[in-house]
């Protein structure tokens, strides 16, 4: 039997995660699309809500993983530690986060973690005009720089675990959904 796959699509704001998750949702037959939003607490008791949360939602993909689907997430707790490292959170997330991985590495998916980034930040500018704000996390070019070179530096540390990570470009939108067609086996 072929494993259901989870793909988890991560990076700053204004690469195109929302773009690209309803793109891979449009495409991929059987699959559910969601989107995660981190705790708007930067305190610890915001670190335990998101402990709660994250923990909940592998409970959930492991009752799911023998259903036929798969499964396409806009963030999960990568993004927790990328911000709690760059900072943004008054707090360490590091070791629920080693804690949540290893857990996400016992599931039976075949895992993808799409990190996203764009080889000219100044589209940041751009496209980060045009996108609502959260009143918990500013967004500025500056942030999201520091945010794609910390997913860059979460990628490497995954290089011998289980998870397959995929650094895409999404300057330009087409190239990046011919890139991924050919890894998801996307007819169009």
């Amino acid at each position: 039997m072929e494993k259901n796959r989870l793909i988890i699509i991560e990076g700053p704001q204004g690469t195109g995660k929302t773009t690209l998750a309803n793109y891979l949702r449009e495409n991929i037959a059987s699959s559910n699309l969601y989107r995660l939003s981190g705790q708007k607490d930067k305190t610890i008791n915001g670190k335990n809500l998101s402990k709660k949360m994250y923990e909940a939602l592998l409970a959930y993909l492991k009752q799911m993983q023998n259903i036929p689907m798969d499964l396409i997430f806009d963030r999960t707790f990568f993004s927790e530690e990328v911000y709690a490292r760059l900072g943004y959170k008054d707090y360490s997330f590091s070791d629920i986060y080693q804690e949540l991985l290893n857990n996400l590495e016992k599931l039976n998916y075949d895992i993808y973690l799409v990190l996203l980034y764009l080889e000219n930040p100044l589209l940041y500018e751009e496209r980060l005009k045009r996108e609502a704000h959260h009143n918990y996390q500013s967004f500025s070019l500056d942030s999201s720089v520091k945010q794609q070179d910390m997913y860059k530096i979460i990628g490497e540390e995954l290089a011998n675990s289980k998870i397959k990570v995929l650094n895409v470009a999404m300057d330009d939108f087409d190239e990046s959904y011919l890139k991924l067609n050919k890894i998801f086996k996307i007819r169009r």
